[in-house]
């Protein structure tokens, strides 16, 4: 059967999920914070399998204007529910509400929650006031915008995809680790280049690179929730995992190192990298990025340093800026890509960067300064 699938999407990263999403094999569009495409159940494994940079992969049941609370519950109840929750089935409802009349997501949760009770009662024929919810989770998210109501059923699960399963501990203000996969993929580095994060944390860009490099599924090391679904094949899991396995390409060397000021920070990226199955593949360093050096040519730097937002960092961050700049500028042939929400950056790094994106880490409004070294020379054959 073929459904439409949404990918859904950070603001400002929807075009590389697109990307993602065209690299697994199929058409989308693209809209504000998702990416919709067609695929089957093959497709809803293999995309929350594979994509690094989308929050989460959903089934579109419906779309229907909905201004009156009777409208959005006749019309909820008028779906094939049995077609996508079992005879006992958990499907808590979510919702979210823009720009509509029905502004009131728990009343709106409500009705739906009602409508697909009434519904499932009726094809399961059951005369009880309750139904019996104790078998596997079909989550339900009733989305207005603009009076439009959009039905939805959660494929990935209570974690998002941006919980890969390896973070074993992180610093205080981690980065999500479908960030930090967008930083890598809006870069120009090939695993066959140095690869080095100044301001490591917990791990999670440098280790987001080396599965990038090595071609990992950023889903090998997690469940999601449709594995346990009644009418998902399993063998359309088992297909996935293999289509990972095969895949990837363990052997590809790579050159990638994280360094943090922070010893504790260090060892939790060794950590964190250990459980990815990363032990010993990526060089983690305590180190201020005032003292780094490199005899590599065109290697590539990716950080996202402190912002110096808090009261009594400012000073000090700045002075992080300035040796940031004297430092990579010294690196010709590298190119440095930089996360920050500090409007100064530029004037402190000593430098206009090649090019800007908006990005948001977290609610965080915050610019990706990128500072484009000289390419590396073709390869003869």
């Amino acid at each position: 059967m073929t459904y439409t699938l949404i990918a859904t999407a950070p603001m400002g990263i929807e075009s590389i999920v697109a990307n993602e999403v065209k690299n697994l094999g199929y058409e989308c569009k693209v809209e504000n914070g998702k990416v919709i495409f067609q695929g089957d159940e093959q497709a809803i494994c293999r995309a929350n399998m594979w994509l690094r940079t989308a929050d989460r992969v959903k089934i579109k049941i419906a779309e229907f204007p909905a201004k009156t609370f009777d409208q959005l519950f006749e019309q909820t109840k008028a779906l094939d529910w049995s077609r996508f929750i079992p005879e006992g089935g958990q499907f808590p409802v979510v919702g979210k509400s823009h720009k509509s009349v029905l502004a009131s997501v728990p009343d709106c949760q409500r009705i739906v929650k009602k409508a697909i009770a009434e519904k499932l009662k009726q094809q399961y024929k059951k005369n009880s006031e309750f139904l019996d919810e104790t078998g596997a989770v079909y989550k339900i998210e009733i989305s207005l915008l603009k009076d439009k109501a959009t039905i939805t059923l959660d494929t990935s699960g209570a974690d998002a995809l941006h919980k890969r399963g390896y973070r074993v501990d992180q610093g205080t203000a981690p980065l999500k680790e479908t960030l930090a996969a967008a930083l890598v993929l809006l870069t120009n580095w090939t695993p066959d280049r140095p690869f080095v994060d100044p301001f490591c944390g917990s791990g999670t860009i440098p280790i987001e690179a080396a599965l990038i490099g090595q071609n990992i599924a950023p889903g090998f090391n997690r469940d999601f929730v449709s594995e346990g679904w009644s009418w998902m094949p399993k063998n359309k899991w088992d297909q996935a995992r293999q289509e990972a396995e095969d895949l990837a390409n363990y052997d590809q060397e790579l050159s990638i190192s994280g360094c943090d000021i922070n010893h504790r920070m260090i060892e939790i990226s060794q950590q964190n990298a250990e459980e990815a199955g990363l032990g010993g593949i990526i060089n983690f360093k305590q180190m201020q990025v005032k003292d780094f050096r490199s005899s590599s040519d065109y290697g590539v730097v990716v950080g996202n340093p402190p912002y110096g937002e808090r009261i009594g960092d400012k000073k000090e961050v700045d002075q992080m800026y300035k040796d940031m700049g004297r430092v990579f500028n010294d690196l010709h042939t590298w190119s440095v890509y930089v996360l920050t929400s500090n409007e100064q950056f530029e004037e402190l790094y000593g430098k206009k960067a090649t090019k800007k994106r908006k990005l948001f880490n977290g609610f965080i409004k915050t610019d990706y300064y990128q500072f484009w070294g000289k390419r590396p020379p073709r390869r003869e054959g």
